[in-house]
């Protein structure tokens, strides 16, 4: 991996070989997230956007030269299994949601759509990679549900070992996926920080391979690709537009939209799509950084308040956290020094949305263009209208929101956030007929 210049530390800066240490700047512990450090200019000579207008992948490994793995592990790993599918998820214009907040250009990207339904397969699918690339026997995680189904589906297609930890809360869905994926699972008597503390000690103990996000830098890679996918998918769908309109339509570039708006709980995503973004500035891909704007649940919003104060990663200190958006809820963000980076370095801002806010996206993304959230995607597009009733968003930018997962993962959240029940019908047509006059249709 000649493209990979070493591991920097974001707290001291001090930059370490990657085979000097495996997770953390030594002088930090555990709080010590390492950045990893790529040589633009030699993948410059592998990869570039007209290149990739002739590829015909359609999964994160379209950007294997600018991916901390072995290629050929990742490719005869993905060969004909769900490793392969990951990544390159739709990116729908989203109009009937621009029009009523006064915005000319929305889209939403649907990462729902991926192998286990949530984007953190983006971040397991290299630590699956990087499991068998060094060697291990298991691979483990902490995780309030999404992580370690995406680690569970992932390892499953492979038949790679793994030990999965999740706060007992844990949606019941979440916890079904696991185990019947195979997994071994810890559902712990505690918090999810309390998870992830465990899940530290027992890879340590037990010399197993951790794929924590805000602790193994690795993780933040696979994240990243989410933004290579909004960017190219946006030139896609503008050189279409002009071709419908009469024009070229190169189709061989890359376009950053104006903001992304993502929902925060750890850190990790936010940290990830800000470090895809470097990768296209740096490469010259991209002519401007988009501002990202973080959205946390008001429950759970150690980074908004820390944003608000000024404060710096290392000095957040942990807050009791509880909403019903379970994948964001973080009492102190594992990747808090990242996320907060994210947001200044861009110009950026953090927002909190309520409970009743987040419920109320769900419908409004699944009816306003077809995309069925879980609390903490929709979280993204109630960030969205709180972020334009106080004029973090203009009307016309270029918006993209990031769903994050599928639904399906919390259908309780979901019938809770629509309200109410399907009519009981006779099996006749005049059953039918007096519901709908009931309902007024």
């Amino acid at each position: 991996m000649d493209h990979i210049l070493g591991l920097k530390c974001t707290i001291c800066g001090a930059e370490y070989g990657i085979d000097e240490v495996q997770y953390v700047c030594p002088k930090h512990g555990d709080d010590g997230i390492l950045d990893v450090v790529y040589d633009y200019e030699r993948i410059a000579q592998r990869i570039s956007p007209n290149d990739l207008a002739s590829d015909p992948t359609t999964s994160i490994w379209r950007y294997l030269p600018l991916l901390p793995v072995d290629p050929h592990v990742a490719r005869r790993l993905a060969a004909g299994t769900s490793l392969g599918s990951v990544g390159w998820t739709p990116l729908y214009p989203a109009p009937r949601l621009a029009g009523p907040l006064g915005l000319k250009h929305l889209w939403v990207k649907d990462d729902g759509r991926q192998p286990t339904a949530s984007f953190k397969d983006r971040a397991s699918a290299i630590a699956v990679i990087k499991t068998r690339e060094l060697g291990y026997d298991i691979v483990t995680t902490a995780s309030t549900g999404n992580a370690a189904a995406a680690l569970s589906g992932l390892c499953a297609a492979v038949e790679q070992p793994n030990v999965i930890f999740v706060p007992h809360t844990a949606p019941q869905a979440k916890v079904a996926q696991l185990l019947a994926y195979g997994s071994t699972v810890m559902l712990v008597d505690g918090t999810y920080d309390q998870a992830f503390e465990l899940c530290l000690e027992a890879a340590q103990a037990f010399g197993w391979y951790n794929r924590n996000t805000g602790y193994n830098p690795y993780m933040s890679e696979g994240k990243k690709t989410a933004a290579y996918e909004v960017c190219e998918q946006l030139e896609i769908a503008d050189s279409r537009l002009q071709i419908r309109d009469g024009g070229l339509g190169s189709q061989s570039g890359f376009q950053a939209p104006d903001v992304i708006l993502i929902s925060v709980g750890d850190g990790c995503i936010i940290g990830g799509i800000h470090k895809g973004l470097r990768d296209l500035v740096a490469l010259g891909w991209i002519d401007h950084m988009p501002r990202l704007i973080g959205v946390q649940a008001a429950g759970s919003s150690p980074l908004v308040d820390a944003w608000e104060r000024g404060l710096e990663g290392w000095e957040m200190e942990p807050v009791e956290a509880h909403s019903i958006a379970d994948s964001i809820v973080a009492g102190l963000p594992r990747d808090r020094i990242k996320a907060l980076r994210a947001v200044r370095e861009t110009g950026g801002a953090y927002i909190r949305v309520d409970d009743e806010e987040i419920l109320a996206a769900i419908p409004a993304l699944a009816q306003g263009c077809g995309v069925f959230a879980e609390p903490a995607a929709a979280a993204a597009y109630a960030g969205l209208v709180r972020a334009v009733a106080e004029g973090h968003v203009s009307a016309d930018e270029r918006v993209v929101v990031l769903a994050t997962g599928s639904g399906l993962k919390d259908v309780a959240s979901a019938m809770k956030a629509v309200g109410q029940q399907p009519a009981v019908v006779e099996p006749t047509l005049a059953a039918v007929t007096k519901a709908l006059n009931a309902d007024g249709q």
